[in-house]
């Protein structure tokens, strides 16, 4: 089995194919796609579904990388699970015969659960499987999958929803502040956008703000030199990363919303400790009582998150 992820290894989906050949006693090999990925993500061709998700974009992208490897390592044709209707851009049957025809592999994309309702592969046609013993799944539902899964006594495998996460409102709204104001996309910067509340300080600068310890250390492992990290004084806090072109006007707006982020809620008045890493330098910046709304206004899709 064969999976192109963007993600590390560490993350859900390559667990999730990693938890499925162990059960099924069959190899794995990941191809990471990070770079392709966020090519495509940024200039999609095929256009976008309700979030940032380019996801005619992302199947072609994939099913290329597939027939290449399909091709250095002998193989005759592609298996995937698709099923036809089950998602509303790249399962229709006009999007999967755009995808197998962009990516070269028309006729060489096998579907074994709506293989019934699709016309017939050169796989099919030359004998090579059994059409017969091929189903005909459709639509949203999830439930003839899982009663395949149990007849075959797999229990183990991923909740049936949803995981994309470029139709989330919120890392859409990030996503799409970082292209209008850095015009590309970078793995460094990506990595982030998964972290925190993110607030846009100006055009060539923005802040995130962790929301417990545990990111709050994840934010310190993407610091890199160049960038300031703002905590509280003498207090718990959020650590809070500023990246870009930044002055003492953006650090006093990033030290005041670190306040309201501390303990105190920004109700008082606060010393902010401000690291620029690389230098080592710790200057101080008080902040006295801070407005919420002031602070919110400058939040990247604050209307489809809470402030707490």
């Amino acid at each position: 089995m064969t999976i192109f992820c963007s993600c590390t290894p560490k993350e859900s989906s390559c667990s999730a194919a990693r938890t499925a050949v162990d059960q099924l006693g069959i190899d794995l090999e990941v191809v990471n796609a990070t770079d392709e990925f966020l090519t495509v993500v940024a200039n999609p061709k095929h256009g976008r579904g309700s979030g940032m998700n380019p996801c005619l974009d992302c199947r072609i992208m994939m099913f290329r990388k597939a027939r290449k490897y399909m091709e250095e390592i002998g193989a005759s044709f592609v298996v995937t699970g698709e099923v036809l209707g089950q998602r509303p851009m790249s399962q229709r049957r006009d999007a999967m015969q755009l995808i197998d025809r962009e990516s070269g592999l028309t006729g060489y994309v096998v579907r074994p659960l709506s293989a019934g309702l699709l016309e017939p592969t050169i796989p099919e046609n030359e004998g090579w499987i059994d059409r017969e013993k091929l189903l005909s799944v459709s639509g949203r539902s999830r439930r003839p999958q899982m009663a395949l899964a149990e007849g075959m006594g797999l229990r183990d495998y991923p909740c049936p929803a949803g995981g994309c996460r470029l139709t989330d409102p919120i890392f859409g709204q990030r996503l799409r502040d970082l292209l209008e104001h850095d015009g590309e996309l970078r793995r460094e910067e990506v990595s982030v956008l998964k972290l925190g509340r993110h607030f846009r300080l100006s055009p060539k600068a923005k802040a995130v703000v962790g929301r417990d310890a545990q990111e709050n250390h994840k934010l310190g492992n993407e610091l890199r030199n160049g960038d300031h990290a703002l905590e509280i004084g003498g207090q718990p806090g959020p650590l809070t990363m500023v990246r870009g072109d930044v002055g003492e006007a953006e650090l006093a707006v990033a030290a005041s919303i670190t306040s309201r982020y501390g303990k105190s809620g920004g109700r008082s008045t606060t010393t902010v400790l401000c690291r620029r890493v690389g230098d080592g330098a710790m200057p101080s910046i008080r902040v006295g009582p801070v407005d919420r709304e002031s602070v919110r206004s400058k939040m990247i899709g604050a209307n489809d998150q809470p402030d707490e």
